[in-house]
């Protein structure tokens, strides 16, 4: 029995006559041709979307965004990765029709439209709401740190830079005791030991001069953190050793997990994101109302309020953080707010009145409440540690914080979707287009690259649903 053979190299070979014969009617490459071209790209803010009467003729941006749309769909990020592929995949022959871009032409096309990326990705959208991929009734948001192109060693914040610098002290110390160590000595020391102790030493003080023009740096700013390589990004928790990390933010739809809205920020908290993500999915989507749903960490009394205002009916539950709970204490959810009475109802059924009102922070008030009761009450030990009474504070919008809380309780089958519809996107960005970091340096043009990766997002999962052909069709 022998080996499955190949062709002989020398043989010849009758290949099709047309490239568009290579590509099959379900292509992906089809549908990327059609779209782009149907884009007004000069409204959308592209440049060059005019050749000059002079110099040079310029390659069309549509070719270009064609190139990186494929690229973001199949793993190719990097201009120069682009640019060898123009010249030895099929798919990108027949995309590009040969054309052969440099990867400075491809790299400065993506810092040069980099704003503009956001418009494609929204066009997109609104090809997916006419052909009914998108529910418009709950969509889910959340967020996921990407990784930055600044390590670690090139981010510091105030904490660390002065732990550098008592560190520096301590080195130079210790090599200041050994050359009057070595001058002690009967035998003189050698030339060459001094000399890179001195050397040593000399380092250490430039390095000092860095730190501190660092330090000072930062407190002019008023930031917590710097970042050298790339100043926007910054060291967030919940990554691997404090990962500098951009915060993406994605609203995704209920129906069939297309992102419908997307953002990036540099904070590390998404407790200020809620409204801003689910504003923006219900003017893409078009709805008066809408649903949506996040975990805790997006709770913020000022966002939800922004939400009820503008007929977005929030799911997040509520964060757990008192300090009486934590201490095993009665938590203020055992208290019972009665409105008609403007008090609250304790756990031994007495009465909380209203004493005074401040403001703690910008536009935030809170009034507070207690009773005398507490001086006599036989349960007081297990309610507060204060020697007088318990004190119960509440926002002047708690009522829209208790109807968010009881609408969370009321649906616990949405908040057991949220994970099901959220992170999913985020899962195959990651992990299957291995788009879990950036290339590009600056919040903009993140923002551009993220927008490119969302894109290429939505159509794989339109692609999935309804296939390649569906989708050239809706853009007739």
């Amino acid at each position: 029995m022998s080996y499955i053979e190949g062709t002989s190299r020398e043989q010849r070979i009758l290949f099709p006559e047309a490239l568009d014969e290579y590509i099959s009617e379900d292509n992906a490459v089809r549908f990327i041709d059609a779209y782009v071209d149907g884009l007004e790209m000069e409204e959308l803010g592209f440049k060059q979307t005019a050749p000059k009467e002079t110099g040079r003729p310029p390659y069309d941006p549509r070719d270009l965004l064609k190139l990186y749309i494929y690229g973001y769909l199949n793993r190719l990020r990097t201009s120069r990765m682009l640019e060898r592929e123009c010249g030895r995949n099929v798919e990108l022959m027949w995309l590009m029709r040969k054309l052969r871009p440099d990867f400075k032409t491809i790299a400065d096309f993506r810092k040069e439209n980099r704003q503009w990326f956001r418009g494609v990705f929204r066009q997109f959208v609104l090809v997916c709401k006419k052909m009914g991929l998108l529910g418009g009734e709950l969509v889910a948001v959340d967020g996921s740190k990407f990784k930055a192109v600044n390590s670690g060693q090139n981010n510091f914040s105030g904490k660390k830079l002065e732990q550098r610098l008592r560190e520096i002290d301590q080195k130079v110390e210790h090599y200041l005791d050994e050359m009057e160590r070595a001058d002690r000595k009967e035998k003189p020391p050698e030339e060459t030991t001094v000399s890179e102790l001195k050397n040593k030493i000399e380092q250490l003080k430039q390095r000092t001069g860095k730190y501190e023009e660092l330090l000072k740096e930062l407190k002019s700013s008023g930031e917590k953190q710097i970042s050298l390589t790339d100043p926007d990004s910054r060291a967030m928790a919940l990554t691997p050793k404090g990962e500098v990390s951009y915060n993406v933010q994605t609203a995704v739809d209920s129906k069939y997990h297309l992102i419908v809205e997307q953002d990036v920020t540099n904070e590390g908290l998404d407790n200020h994101q809620l409204f801003a993500m689910a504003h923006g999915a219900k003017e893409i989507l078009g709805q008066r109302e809408i649903a949506v749903v996040a975990d805790m960490g997006y709770y913020s009394h000022e966002e939800l309020k922004k939400c009820e205002e503008a007929g977005i009916a929030a799911y997040v539950s509520k964060p757990i953080n008192s300090k009486n709970t934590a201490q095993g204490l009665f938590g203020k959810q055992r208290f019972v707010y009665e409105p008609e009475l403007d008090c609250y109802l304790c756990p031994n059924q007495q009465r909380l009145t209203f004493r005074f009102q401040s403001s703690e922070s910008k536009n935030k008030k809170f009034r507070y409440y207690w009773t005398l009761a507490c001086l006599n009450c036989p349960i007081k030990a297990q309610c507060t540690t204060n020697k007088k009474f318990r004190r119960i504070k509440r926002w002047e919008h708690e009522a829209i914080a208790e109807r968010v809380q009881k609408r969370v309780l009321a649906h616990s089958i949405i908040m057991k979707l949220r994970k099901q519809i959220v992170e999913h996107p985020f899962g195959t960005m990651k992990f299957w287009n291995d788009q879990r970091h950036f290339l590009t340096k600056g919040l903009e043009k993140v923002k551009g690259e993220f927008s490119l990766s969302t894109l290429a997002y939505d159509i794989k999962r339109a692609i999935n649903v309804v296939g390649v052909r569906a989708l050239v069709a809706a853009l007739g």
